[in-house]
């Protein structure tokens, strides 16, 4: 029971004085007066409790604007554009002269039923947030997938799967490059990441995850490189990759890559070739680097904008005196071949048929090779690794060796 209902039964209808009941409840009698005037206005309503909103608002948001908001939302939402109070709130300032504050705009979403409430999510402040100090400190790269709107022979009705690379400035959050293949192969990594070098200079570092068309240092256990990797080392950049099950920590391109498909899924054309789909692509780069509003930049800028504003970045270390040093154990196959991958590319090289099926010791040190007997300890074999070419010559003449001619008597 409320303290109004029971200051209200004493006085009307057990005949105490006002000053009495108010004074044994601990309450003004100003304040029991004004409940039972309310109580012969309004009978048993005045005990429910009452709104304590203002009568009026003079300093609320414009209907205008209200609606203006609402509009502005339904208008990025169906474009696949982020359109959260944040940028809204910039939209409304840049575009329509109008300065509304990020919590307003919140509010006001939440009113109309226009924010799906999300599930609590680990909080921010438990990250390790970390961002390069200058534009090409460091370069993000990861690649993902998307279904073509194309008939394929499998039956599934799903279209073909390919997949878009991406490499990205850390500092800036500007895409360097994006593009589609079918699929991405450590050689399109190295062909997109020399074409990222001619365009915008050489980076100080990048950072991928572990996939294999980044680096095989995860693959066999055996110490190989890919492409990448071995041009990293020739332009002295330093490589970095993000711990096993960590995404995280290459969070600033897959956040691009959330919104590219984001906004990819929303357009009412769906590509149904690589080539539409990199029209795409090069349209929605070109509006995510210059025209639209970034919320972790500073003042919500575009990532053009940051990305010019300072200096570049540049290799800070020397790594000529680096050495990819290996040893493998082999067995020289029947035609009397072993391979060796050298920089992402097989190779082959002859050691002749006489030593077919013999085990070996292959001890390699960047593009210098000894080959070894591995029972007895016999040089079998020393050559530098030619690496425009695939077979590895013995440098003997083709074919069996000529017979020795026998002494006449």
């Amino acid at each position: 029971m409320s303290k109004a209902r029971l200051v209200i039964t004493a006085v009307v209808l057990e005949g105490r004085p006002a000053a009495q009941v108010a004074a044994e409840y601990g309450v003004s009698k100003s304040w029991l007066y004004e409940q039972l005037a309310r109580y012969r206005d309004e009978g048993e309503a005045a005990f429910e409790p009452r709104s304590k909103r203002p009568h009026r608002s003079p300093t609320a948001t414009a209907e205008t604007t209200v609606q203006l908001i609402v509009q502005l939302r339904k208008t990025l939402v169906e474009a696949g554009h982020d359109a959260g109070p944040a940028t809204l709130a910039w939209h409304l300032h840049h575009h329509h002269q109008l300065t509304v504050s990020v919590a307003t705009v919140a509010r006001i979403l939440t009113r109309q039923a226009l924010i799906t409430p999300a599930p609590k999510k680990r909080p921010k402040a438990s990250y390790i947030r970390f961002e390069a100090a200058m534009p090409n400190e460091t370069w993000q790269s990861d690649f993902t997938h998307y279904r073509l709107a194309d008939d394929t022979a499998d039956g599934t009705g799903q279209g073909t799967d390919v997949e878009i690379i991406t490499w990205l400035d850390d500092h800036s959050r500007y895409v360097l490059h994006s593009s589609a293949h079918d699929p991405v192969t450590a050689k399109i990594v190295l062909a997109t990441f020399r074409a990222t070098v001619a365009a915008y200079g050489i980076p100080a570092s990048t950072l991928t995850d572990n996939g294999m068309v980044y680096t095989v240092r995860f693959a066999t256990g055996r110490g190989g490189r890919t492409g990448l990797e071995a041009e990293l080392q020739r332009l002295h950049i330093t490589q970095k990759n993000s711990r096993p099950n960590h995404p995280t920590t290459c969070g600033k391109v897959e956040r691009f890559q959330q919104t590219l498909k984001q906004w990819l899924r929303a357009q009412p054309v769906q590509p149904a070739t690589i080539e539409a789909l990199q029209t795409h692509l090069d349209r929605f780069v070109d509006d995510y680097n210059h025209h639209r509003p970034h919320s972790s930049l500073p003042h919500q800028a575009t990532p053009a904008t940051v990305y010019q504003a300072r200096p570049k970045a540049a290799p800070s270390i020397n790594r000529a005196g680096e050495h990819h040093d290996r040893v493998l154990a082999d067995r020289i196959d029947t035609d009397g071949k072993l391979t060796l991958r050298v920089n992402g590319r097989l190779h082959h090289i002859g050691m002749g048929r006489t030593l077919a099926r013999t085990p070996v010791l292959k001890l390699v040190q960047d593009l210098n090779v000894r080959i070894i007997d591995a029972a007895t300890g016999e040089l079998l074999r020393e050559l530098t690794i030619d690496p425009n070419r695939d077979y590895q010559p013995t440098g003997k003449p083709p074919g069996p060796a000529p017979k020795r001619k026998q002494a006449e008597p």
